[in-house]
Formats: C-alpha cells, structure tokens, sequence
C-alpha cells in the first residue's frame, strides 16, 4: 500500500537488507506504544533475516510496556550511554522510527548525525526533515506500527511474522489510535489487525498488559487530576489540567503515569481543545488533543517549540508552570474556539 509508492527506497533498502548487517533501531524521546511497539517488532523481524540488531531508547519508557518480547534487550542511553554510543559508530543501518526530526531524540541527535550508517526512516509524523538517506514517511497511516506492517509486506515476507512482531504491531495501533477509535483508523488498517490476530496476537492480551495494568497511586493520581486540577473554560470550548512535580511525586510518578490523561479531558461534552501541563526538572511538558478541524500541531509549533499530527501534538516550556499555563489561556481568543 504507503510502500508501492517509494519503489526506488524501497529496492535500494531490500538489497541492503539482502546480506547480514549491524543494525540499529532507534525511536523517539519517552517512547510510547507506536514508538516501542514498530522498533521490537522491526527488532524481531531483522532478527529472522539474520542480522544483527539492537534497539536504543533515548530514555526509560513507561513499564505497561515491559511485557513485550524484546524489553530486555533494550539499550536505555540515559543508563548506559557509552554501550548506545559504540552501538551508533558500529551501525551499518540505522531504523529511525517514529519520529520525524533528530532532536526528538533529544541528546542521542549527535551520535546519530555522526554515524556513517545508511539512515532508514519510517514515520506517520508531518514534515519530516532531511537527516536519513531513504525516507518512508506517510502522514495518513494511524501508527508507525502500520508502516512497519507494511514494509514487512512490501518486502514478500509476511509469512515471518510470528507472535511477538505481532503482538508488538497491534500495540501500537491500539495505542495511537485511541483503541481502534480516532478518525485515522481505517478499514485497510482494520484488515492488518485482523491478519495480526491471526498471525498470533492475543488482543485482549494486549489490551490488559497495556490499560489494566496500573499501580494503585497511578489510578489515585488519575483521580487527583480530574477532581482537583480540571479546569474548564466553556467560552472557548477549552479544558485543561496542570500539575507540578511536587504533586506527581506525592504520588510515586513514574514514566508514563500520565500517558492518556489529556484524553480525558478532551472526553468533556463541547471540548474542542484539551491540554495536559506537567512540570518535572524545570521543564513543563504539554501534551494537546483536539477535535474536528483545529490543529494543535501548528498550536505547539509556533507558540510551545513541538508537533505532532493535527488532533495530537506535544510541546514544551521553559517557563515556570503557572506562567506556561497563562501563556496558553492568552492564546485562547485568538484561536477561534468558541460556540
């Protein structure tokens, strides 16, 4: 499908693939379902074409991700740079995947730049910019793990995936497609969870290693947020929450605690614009979900340093929390949210 039309990538990646490489799959900053779902799925598949592979996480990734076959084997730069540096300068090929800009890989961007492997990106994220030698980026597919589906497909080997590629590629279609529910779902990607399941994965598996999972006070900070922090503001169709990181520690945050969270805020009746505010280290980081035609993309671009896809995007502040929070609020009448 996204393949046939990259002939020439696509040849040329095929016939470096044809003999034994040194590979490296690396991902984006705390990745998430789609990002470590497509890079242990890519994993598992180059491993049965006889390569050898490791995977390098830029930083820790939330434990509701553990579970899937390949974790262990997973080099984390925060805790052993010096391992994931040597990995980049050996790398004959480096996969870089879910992401579509080198600093989003925050401070593994200079190893990857400096490397003088051939650069592979697989991406669903808008604009890529110009850092790989062969570029597969498709903005309408829901999940990188789609993509990843597709490139295994697209290079007659749809017959090699087992349970674990799997299992790892209908994680992060449930994952970046709201469990099968936002508009980017398709009935060509319903067709490719069908053929996962038949190919071994167990979806109610998946679905309760990833949602029914959870410590106590991760559910307790979940409650916390929607009872004390939410703040609605009806006359811009805007709702918000916004946490400090004294508040996360009262409740033993760890990574990916509040993964999803914004979701729920976007759930109220009339919302048009959600937004998630968390301070850690100095740094707010700013999660948006939006409905029907506003781009919160172009909202965390502009005014937040970050991206994303139109109804999904992150961004970033160096300000102090409140202030961050007040910069939002004053974009608010510009935005055209309003009944």
């Amino acid at each position: 499908m996204y393949f046939s039309s990259a002939t020439a990538h696509l040849t040329a990646v095929r016939k470096l693939l044809s003999t034994p490489k040194k590979i490296v799959i690396v991902t984006h900053y705390k990745p998430d379902g789609d990002a470590m779902g497509s890079s242990l799925a890519l994993y598992h598949y180059l491993l049965l074409k006889n390569h050898q592979v490791n995977v390098v996480a830029p930083s820790d990734y939330p434990e509701f991700l553990w579970w899937m076959d390949g974790h262990s084997q997973v080099v984390n730069f925060q805790a052993n740079p010096d391992k994931a540096k040597a990995l980049f300068e050996q790398a004959e090929i480096i996969f870089c995947l879910d992401f579509n800009s080198p600093d989003r890989i925050e401070k593994l961007e200079a190893p990857l730049l400096s490397s003088g492997a051939v650069k592979v990106l697989i991406d669903h994220h808008l604009d890529p910019k110009d850092f790989c030698n062969y570029v597969f980026s498709f903005p309408k597919a829901a999940a990188t793990c789609e993509l990843v589906w597709h490139f295994i497909v697209a290079c007659d080997d749809s017959g090699l995936v087992n349970r674990p590629i799997a299992e790892c590629l209908y994680t992060g279609i449930m994952t970046d497609t709201g469990s099968f529910r936002f508009p980017s779902m398709s009935p060509g990607l319903h067709r490719v969870v069908a053929l996962l399941m038949e190919a071994g994965a167990r979806h109610s598996y998946v679905h309760e290693m990833v949602y029914d999972n959870f410590p106590e006070y991760r559910l307790r900070l979940l409650g916390f947020c929607l009872h004390e922090k939410l703040t609605v503001i009806s006359q811009y169709n805007t709702a918000y929450i916004a946490i400090s990181e004294q508040e996360l520690n009262s409740f033993h945050f760890r990574t990916g605690d509040t993964e999803g969270i914004v979701n729920y805020v976007l759930g109220i009746k009339g919302i048009r614009l959600a937004a998630f505010f968390s301070e850690k280290q100095g740094l707010v980081k700013i999660s948006f979900r939006s409905h029907d035609d506003f781009s919160v993309k172009e909202l965390a671009e502009q005014h937040f340093e970050g991206g994303g896809h139109k109804n999904a995007a992150g961004g970033k502040s160096l300000l102090p929390l409140q202030q961050t929070v007040d910069k939002f609020i004053a974009l608010l009448p510009g935005l055209k949210l309003g009944s």
